[in-house]
């Protein structure tokens, strides 16, 4: 279950950033790390393609130092779901801010 979560925040972050500049994989893996997180290719390029499949991310291949990179951009679609989930995220984190108090009891 946690890694169903994991993958939820992952696609989030995804989506974020794809909506503020294009992202590519390896930069993207590079980003992830900075929050401790640790993704290989093989996880996170299938998250990529399934975002895109679904209408949320769109890609476009650029040539970079004699290599094709692909770049994804969130779609108007996936802004809406983006602020759709932090809407209900922050609902979720307003309800349960007081975790703290259960592990207690």
């Amino acid at each position: 279950m946690i890694r169903d979560f994991f993958l939820g925040f992952i696609k989030l972050h995804i989506l974020y950033h794809a909506s503020r500049e294009p992202i590519y994989g390896l930069d993207f893996i590079r980003e992830l790390e900075t929050h401790g997180c640790r993704l290989s290719p093989g996880t996170l390029y299938p998250i990529f393609h399934k975002l895109e499949k679904q209408g949320y991310l769109v890609s476009e291949r650029q040539v970079v130092d004699g290599k094709v990179r692909k770049y994804y951009t969130s779609t108007p679609r996936g802004k809406d779901a983006l602020l759709e989930a932090y809407t209900k995220a922050q609902e979720l984190l307003d309800e349960i801010s007081n975790i703290k108090t259960l592990a207690a009891d």
